[in-house]
C-alpha cells in the first residue's frame, strides 16, 4: 500500500515538530511521497513565514495594510533566522541552504506578481531542503524533487496557478515508488511552462500532494495536520464533539463549504477522480486512525455532520406574480454578480424570493444593490436580515430517511429556538437551516444532541 504523505505547517513549524515527522514517516515504510508546507507559526515568531514572505515581496506594504508594524526588514531578519534555528536545532550543516536562502531573499529583481510568487514558494522551498537533509541524517533513504526540477507545470496565473495535464506525465517519470528512496517534495508552488516560478492559492500544498497521489495512482493520501480529523460538529462551540471515521467526497465537500476548513476542496478532487482515499490523520496523535474520506460509503446514520457558517445576510425580495416572470431569478442573480457578491441558496414562491449571502459583500454596496434591484426589475419591496447563522446538517443517510428534518425542526421547537430560513438541497443529503447568530451556538448544541448522539 503505497502512501503520499503531507505535512502541513504545525506538523513542521519547529525541530520537535519535525522529528515527529520523521517517526510517522519510519513508522510505515509504505509513506514513499512526503509533500512539506512552510513552518507554520510558532511560540517564537507570531506571524506566518509565508505572511513575512510576503512582506518582503511588498517592501513592507503587506502588514502595513494588515495594521502590524512589521518592516521588509524585520520580515527578512524572522524568516533568515526561523531556517537558522531550525538548522542549528535540527543539527544539521545548513550554512550553503541559508546562504542560498539569503542570496533568494536579497537579491530578487523580479516584480508584481511574479516577484510575489518567488518570494511565496521560498518557505516550502528551503523547508523541504532543510527536512530532506535531516531525514538522511536520520538513515532514510531521501531524495529532494523540486517541482521546478522534475516539472511541476502550472498555468500563467503567478499567485493562483492551475495544473497542467502535462505534469502528470512529468511526475510519472520522476518518481520511482517501487524503490527504496523516500521523495520529499516541497508543496504549494510549480513552474510555468516558460520556467517562471507560480504559486497555487494559499493552502495549497495540499494541492500539491493530491496530484502527486492522483499522478502515481497510489493507494491513500495522508494529509497529516494539527487536528485527530474532521469534528462532526466544530469542537471550539461543542466541547465533546466526536472525529467522525468516515466520509464521502461530497459529504466532505458540503461541510467544507459551510465552515469545515479542513484543507483545500481542489485537493480532493483529482483523488475523487482516481478513487484515492484521503485519511485526514494528526501528527501530534499519530495513533489515533483519523478521518477517511472515500468515493463511497454505506451510511450507518442519517446525519454525519452539522456545518455552521456565521456572518450571512437574507435579501428578501417581493414582487407580484415574480414567480411567473420568465428570467427574474437570472436577471436578479446576474446583478448579484455585477456587484461580485457571491449568492448561496434563493428559495421562491409566487411573489418572493430569499437570496443568502457573506453579509460582509454587502459592505459599501447594498445601497446601491437595493437601487440596482428595484430600478431594472421594478420589485415591490427589499429587505434584508443581517447576522444569520447557517446551520447545515449533511449526511448520505437522509436520503433514505427525510424524517430527521422533522426531528431537527422539532428539537428546536422544544428548545424555544426559532429560525429565519429553511431549504433542502437538490442531493437530498443535506439541509439548512438559518437561525440568529446570538443562538446559533445553542441552536448546534441542540442539534447535536437531538440528531448525532443517538
Amino acid at each position: 500500500m503505497i502512501k503520499v504523505c503531507k505535512f502541513g505547517g504545525s506538523s513542521v513549524k519547529d525541530a520537535l515538530q519535525i522529528e515527529k515527522v520523521i517517526n510517522i514517516i519510519k513508522e510505515d515504510p509504505k509513506r514513499k511521497v512526503i509533500v512539506v508546507s512552510a513552518p507554520g507559526r510558532d511560540e517564537t515568531f507570531d506571524e506566518k513565514i509565508t505572511d513575512h514572505l510576503l512582506n518582503i515581496a511588498t517592501n513592507g506594504i503587506y502588514f502595513q495594510e494588515q495594521q502590524l508594524v512589521i518592516s521588509k526588514k524585520e520580515s527578512l531578519d524572522s524568516v533568515l533566522n526561523k531556517f537558522k534555528k531550525l538548522s542549528n536545532d535540527l543539527q544539521i550543516d545548513g550554512k550553503n541552504i541559508l546562504l542560498d536562502l539569503q542570496k533568494d531573499l536579497e537579491n530578487c529583481q523580479l516584480e508584481a506578481d511574479e516577484r510575489k510568487a518567488f518570494y511565496l514558494s521560498r518557505g516550502e522551498h528551503y523547508n523541504a531542503k532543510i527536512i530532506c537533509e535531516y531525514m538522511n541524517k536520520s538513515k532514510i533513504n531521501t531524495k529532494l524533487m523540486l517541482p521546478e526540477e522534475f516539472g511541476f507545470i502550472l498555468s500563467n496565473d503567478y499567485t493562483n496557478g492551475k495544473i497542467l495535464d502535462i505534469t502528470y506525465e512529468n511526475i510519472r517519470n520522476n518518481f520511482d515508488i517501487t524503490s527504496d528512496i523516500t521523495y520529499i517534495v516541497p508543496g504549494f508552488y510549480g513552474i510555468s511552462k516558460n520556467k517562471k516560478i507560480v504559486v497555487l492559492s494559499r493552502g495549497g500544498s495540499d494541492l500539491t500532494g493530491g496530484e502527486l497521489a492522483f499522478a502515481l495512482d497510489v493507494d491513500i493520501y495522508e494529509n497529516w495536520t494539527d487536528t485527530n480529523g474532521v469534528y462532526e460538529v466544530d469542537p471550539r462551540v461543542v466541547d465533546d464533539a466526536n472525529v467522525i471515521t468516515r466520509l464521502t467526497f461530497k459529504e466532505l465537500r458540503l461541510l467544507s463549504s459551510k465552515g469545515f476548513n479542513v484543507f483545500h476542496f481542489n485537493a480532493m478532487l483529482s483523488c475523487k477522480k482516481g478513487k484515492i482515499p484521503i485519511n485526514i490523520r494528526n501528527t501530534n496523535n499519530p495513533t489515533h486512525k483519523g478521518t477517511l474520506i472515500l468515493s463511497e460509503r454505506v451510511p450507518m446514520e442519517d446525519v454525519v455532520g452539522i456545518a455552521k457558517l456565521d456572518n450571512m445576510a437574507l435579501i428578501h425580495i417581493q414582487k407580484d406574480m415574480l414567480g411567473e416572470e420568465i428570467g427574474f431569478s437570472a436577471n436578479l442573480l446576474k446583478i448579484f454578480s455585477e456587484f461580485k457578491i457571491n449568492t448561496y441558496h434563493y428559495p421562491t414562491d409566487k411573489d418572493d424570493i430569499a437570496i443568502l449571502v457573506e453579509q460582509e459583500d454587502l459592505k459599501g454596496k447594498i445601497n446601491n444593490l437595493r437601487r440596482k434591484i428595484e430600478k431594472e426589475l421594478n420589485t415591490d419591496n427589499l429587505y434584508v436580515t443581517y447576522n444569520l447563522s447557517i446551520l447545515t446538517l449533511v449526511g448520505i443517510g437522509l436520503k433514505e430517511n427525510s424524517f430527521v428534518i422533522v426531528d431537527a425542526i422539532t428539537a428546536l421547537k422544544q428548545n424555544n429556538i426559532p429560525f429565519d430560513m429553511f431549504d433542502m438541497s437538490p442531493s437530498k443529503i443535506s439541509f439548512h437551516i438559518g437561525v440568529a447568530q446570538n443562538i446559533s451556538d445553542v441552536a448546534l448544541k441542540t442539534l447535536q444532541n437531538e440528531l448525532l448522539k443517538k
